[in-house]
């Protein structure tokens, strides 16, 4: 039997360097490791034997390269980076703002430390020990404080400004940990922070306004403005180490400064220049790397190296494909190991029927859904509990049920649909082209402009080499749609 280690290097932010991730790549294989993932908290990490460790722990140590094997002393601060310019919406917060803060962050935390914009669902709010999340007024932080090994979250009084939040971080950090501190109250935890020191902060009058959650596709390349951004996935969450090593070089090589990695294991590479296109599109090809996968199958979440939970990923999808259940506006965490932590709206939780001593035996599962469908609530709802393996798929596929049911009674009490004075017959409404990936809809009245297509060019007239000018799907695959009843 095979020694099995991990070894996890800290992204903090989730944001790397070609360069930087470049060295670390090599070093690895150098030391003949072929595949990396990246975790939850955005974290590298490598899965090795004992022969391959030793020699990556030599080379890290000697290129002052900060590692952890087996361990997470130091949690990865992680944050919604990855998603600014190209899913958020906010109006104050920048990337300027992001390295302002982790910059400020000359330690390493025990605590887990999140950075989030409140305007944006693609990255959790509430999974650190001290959530940051930006607040409607600028440079000032909503702080929500979890204690560790506790589901209780409570929100810090004051308003912090950005380049405060390491120091409070910090302070925060040494009083919690304290051993004499374990059971404070929230106004004498508050006391002693601010016990010898000022903060500049303003007081927080209000909740923060969970918006509502839609993960986007975060797969392929999408433009945004006049470049584009490209999402890697991975069904196994393993990338290949050459491969990662040809993405840095070509960072470089096209002047790409940064790499971001998802709380959902995943990459995001933005900044990419339109006459780069084909040199990126050349190293996916090179390496066989598929960039359209199904909506419904990014919408997972499984513990760090979890094989088991990828599994029984792959065992539900199947079920949910062959039923063809509507998804949408739904994530799904699985939970095999206890105490574990992943981000859901749906959660699967594993735990054993049975115990004798330490050894659990006869495993069931346990299934929730969170207040209103919010992965960021913190409410967690029992809807069925000791289910066996092979009943599991029918009762995930219930609750989606459940979620799309209570959606459309929403809808229902929201919207008032008015009657339509002079209807339309169908058959006489323009038919439009709609790509399934990314929803760009193709109108012969504009043509595509990107793609050089005049206007008033039918979509049977576009040659066969059309593909769609923001993710590249062929032709082939656009489905007709009416106007007005576009796919969502």
């Amino acid at each position: 039997m095979r020694d099995y280690h991990i070894l996890k290097v800290n992204l903090p932010g989730g944001i790397v360097s070609p360069g930087r991730l470049r060295d670390i790549l090599s070093i690895a294989l150098t030391a003949r490791v072929q595949y990396a993932r990246f975790g939850a908290r955005q974290q590298l990490l490598f899965t090795v034997t004992g022969e391959k460790l030793r020699f990556l722990e030599r080379d890290f140590t000697t290129h002052g390269i900060p590692y952890e094997v087996n361990a997470e002393q130091h949690p990865n601060i992680i944050s919604s980076y990855c998603a600014e310019e190209v899913f958020r919406t906010g109006q104050w917060l920048s990337e300027s703002e992001y390295h302002t803060v982790l910059d400020d962050f000359d330690y390493q935390p025990v605590l887990k430390v999140n950075l989030s914009d409140s305007n944006q669902s693609f990255t959790p709010f509430f999974t650190g020990n001290l959530n940051f999340i930006a607040s409607p007024e600028p440079h000032f932080w909503y702080l929500y404080i979890r204690p560790k090994q506790t589901n209780t979250l409570f929100r810090w009084r004051d308003l912090i400004y950005t380049n405060d939040i390491a120091r409070i971080a910090h302070r925060l950090e040494e009083v919690m940990l304290s051993d004499e501190n374990h059971l404070l109250s929230e106004a004498e935890l508050y006391e002693l922070v601010y016990e010898g020191t000022t903060f500049i902060t303003q007081p927080a009058t209000e909740e923060v306004e969970l918006p509502d959650f839609t993960l986007p596709y975060y797969e392929g390349f999408n433009r945004y403005g006049q470049r584009t951004w490209l999402g890697l996935y991975r069904r196994n969450e393993q990338f290949s180490i050459p491969f990662l090593i040809d993405l840095c070089a070509l960072c470089l090589e096209t002047r790409v400064g940064e790499l971001c990695t998802t709380p959902w294991k995943s990459l995001i590479i933005k900044g990419i220049e339109e006459k780069d296109r084909t040199k990126w599109s050349a190293v996916l090809g090179r390496h066989n790397i598929n960039v359209r996968h199904a909506a419904s199958e990014l919408a997972w979440q499984t513990e760090d190296h979890s094989e088991e939970g990828i599994d029984l990923k792959k065992y539900i999808l199947r079920y949910l494909e062959k039923m063809d259940t509507r998804t949408f506006g739904l994530c799904f965490g699985i939970q095999t190991r206890p105490k574990s932590e992943v981000f859901g709206s749906i959660l699967i939780r594993k735990r054993p029927m049975l115990r004798i001593g330490k050894l659990g035996m006869l495993p069931v599962y346990d299934l929730y859904f969170t207040e209103n469908f919010n992965p960021n609530s913190r409410s967690w709802f029992l809807f069925e509990k000791g289910l066996m393996k092979n009943h599991l798929p029918h009762q995930v596929e219930r609750l989606c049920r459940k979620f799309n049911a209570s959606r459309n009674a929403l809808a229902t009490k929201t919207f008032r649909v008015e009657p339509i004075e002079n209807p339309v017959s169908v058959s006489n409404q323009e038919e439009m082209y709609q790509c399934p990936h990314c929803l760009t809809q193709y109108d012969a009245v504009y043509g595509d402009e990107r793609a050089g297509i005049q206007s008033g060019t039918s979509f049977g007239d576009l040659p066969e080499s059309y593909v769609c000018s923001t993710c590249e799907t062929p032709k082939a695959d656009f489905v007709p749609v009416i106007a007005g009843a576009l796919l969502v």
